[in-house]
């Protein structure tokens, strides 16, 4: 698996709504997108630093993983998303040839168009690890 860079920061929030004025008024960021995933049942901001997306979260159900991540540990740091150059689905073979514990046995559309997967923070020093190609 060759990674090329951070594709994104995932930052689970309440509120869009709220959490925007800190992110665009305080730190002079500018958010270029918003969308909804509707099998995520969640919606997500995007603000770029440099080359580093930053990705809000906020549930759109009770019932979702970012709802749940929200209950169980606060608002904040949710995951971090690496580009792989080499596809999505050959860096899950490879990373379950490690023994790395998948949560995404194939790659699924997430938000702006990308393939995705996710890795499982119990094998992966407990951080939520999303791969993404576009």
């Amino acid at each position: 698996m060759k990674i090329s860079h951070i594709e994104h920061l995932g930052i689970a929030v309440k509120s869009i709504e709220e959490a925007l004025p800190y992110f665009e008024n305080v730190l002079g960021l500018k958010c270029y997108n918003i969308e909804v995933v509707e099998d995520q049942k969640v919606k997500t901001a995007f603000l770029k630093v440099g080359e580093v997306k930053l990705e809000l979260l906020e549930p759109t159900s009770p019932e979702s993983a970012i709802a749940k991540f929200i209950d169980k540990k606060g608002v904040g740091l949710h995951h971090l998303a690496f580009a792989v150059e080499d596809g999505v689905a050959n860096a899950l073979a490879e990373m379950e040839s490690k023994e790395i514990r998948l949560i995404d046995k194939t790659s699924r559309k997430g938000a702006e168009g990308l393939r995705i997967a996710f890795l499982h923070p119990k094998s992966t020093a407990g951080i939520l690890t999303e791969l993404c190609e576009g």
